[in-house]
């Protein structure tokens, strides 16, 4: 009783009232990946350079005297190579995006995050800032020293070399983004002339501004918090999805040892516990953890496994490419193609060809001109000269090719219709060409909508013809 009391006649100090600030969030550590060389890195470096290549150099080539890929949304025509859609084609878009995810799901359920590793812009980017980090300031070591050491006119030339390397690639980069909206020729000569477009320098820079924050400075950060690609990787996988894998049963325990030691003597496993598999990782995790879903599948911690294994003299692919199944049952490389083709990935397979088909057969018999016709709400029906009812239409005709077109028009539906109008209309190359036309029928009881049909025939090209229906009215 007595020692309650003296418990609650404690005054309390200012410092019992302090509170204590606890953050719930991990503050950011730098990752210096460490180069490596070997298969995987490899593969990479020849995915950079066939995507950089075609994303530079596209857009300066040309095509019958223009821009061969250009999406122009001023004149809301875009062209690839021969190829002239219209907003009207954007069922083609969506075929494109349809495929593209079943290609992503079908890719992942077999060899996981394969686009993540080699492919994805943030990745392409990444290696390239890092390889002019590393041409200025060295390699992981020499830049834990830089990072580390006072400021000093050699840092400080390092440090502004490196960046203005950065910034001139990223502006680059950025003119040639916006080079696929607007004609990249006449950019050029307009940013020389300092006459760009108020549109044009906000693009150049904003992707400019995002290539320098994202490849420069967030790099993992973007793959681990930003990109949702790493939320549901896992809904896409199973047990027989390659990944990157650490063999626990062969590397552990782990320990460090001499090249001459023998390690199963000392009940040793084949992993020397050299932690070079974190130090090469873009995200900076490690891979004898297990598979996290930081780890995009780049390869690299296999590579430079195989590296040691090796001056070790010892068996390649303690850390490699490998299903969840084939570790637990012990199989072989054919064992594991075999089961490649379980039924998600057939299913898979099936409806991306089938889709593809239908948008190649559909592009194929795509007519490069298309009609729309409006009724003029002016004067839904007339009668003119000798009693006859007249209709009057306006129709739109959009050139999809790069020729132009004399297209005749007739219509059919209904008996002695006529067209009123020029039978003959010039459509200049993907030009779209509007039009008012008139029909008439002879005089007639029968009233009401009647069902007629617009015929247009290239004169040019035989294979271009369309049929547009509409309706023709007879008032009572």
């Amino acid at each position: 009783m007595s020692s309650a009391t003296e418990l609650t006649q404690t005054p309390q100090t200012d410092q019992d009232l302090d509170e204590i600030e606890v953050s719930l969030y991990e503050a950011r550590k730098k990752i210096q990946p460490r180069s490596v060389s070997g298969t995987f890195a490899k593969w990479r470096w020849a995915l950079v350079w066939v995507t950089q290549i075609l994303f530079y150099g596209v857009p300066w080539f040309n095509w019958n005297g223009r821009q061969a890929v250009l999406f122009d949304l001023l004149s809301r025509r875009f062209y690839l190579g021969g190829l002239v859609l219209y907003p009207q084609d954007f069922v083609y878009l969506t075929g494109l995006l349809v495929m593209s995810a079943l290609s992503l799901f079908l890719f992942t359920a077999v060899a996981g995050r394969l686009w993540c590793g080699y492919a994805c812009p943030q990745t392409v980017y990444t290696e390239i800032f890092m390889w002019f980090e590393k041409f200025f300031e060295g390699d992981r070591a020499a830049r834990i020293r830089l990072d580390d050491a006072p400021l000093s006119g050699a840092k400080f030339a390092r440090r502004g070399a490196k960046h203005l390397a950065w910034v001139v690639f990223a502006l680059w980069t950025g003119f040639t983004f916006v080079g696929y909206f607007t004609p990249i020729r006449n950019q050029f000569s307009e940013v020389l002339s300092g006459s760009l477009g108020a549109w044009q320098t906000f693009w150049i820079f904003f992707y400019s501004f995002a290539t320098y924050g994202n490849a420069g400075f967030m790099r993992e950060q973007v793959c681990k918090y930003m990109c949702p690609y790493a939320r549901f990787q896992s809904a896409m996988f199973d047990k027989d999805t390659l990944i990157v894998t650490y063999d626990t049963a062969r590397g552990e325990p782990r320990g460090s040892r001499g090249k001459k030691v023998d390690y199963k003597e000392k009940g040793l496993g084949a992993c020397v516990d050299c932690t070079l598999c974190v130090q090469v990782c873009p995200t900076g995790i490690d891979i004898r953890k297990g598979l996290q879903y930081e780890c995009i599948g780049c390869g690299a911690c296999a590579d430079v496994c195989d590296e040691v294994m090796d001056k070790f003299g010892y068996e390649r692919g303690l850390v490699k490419y490998s299903t969840q199944n084939a570790m637990t049952n012990g199989w072989n490389r054919s064992q594991i193609v075999q089961r490649a083709m379980r039924p998600r990935v057939l299913i898979y397979s099936t409806i991306l060809a089938a889709i593809a088909v239908a948008v190649g057969v559909s592009l194929y018999m795509r007519v490069p001109m298309k009609v729309d016709v409006i009724r003029d709400r002016g004067a839904l029906a007339r009668m003119v000269e000798q009693g006859r009812i007249e209709n009057v239409y306006r129709l739109q005709i959009m050139n999809a090719t790069e020729q132009k077109q004399d297209v005749a028009i007739a219509v059919e539906g209904m008996p002695g219709i006529v067209l009123a109008s020029e039978p003959t209309v010039e459509v200049l190359p993907t030009e779209v060409r509007t039009l008012a036309v008139r029909v008439q029928i002879p005089p007639s009881n029968d009233s009401g909508a009647h069902p007629i049909v617009f015929k247009l025939q290239s004169q040019n090209d035989p294979a271009i013809h369309l049929d547009e229906k509409t309706t023709f009215l007879v008032p009572r």
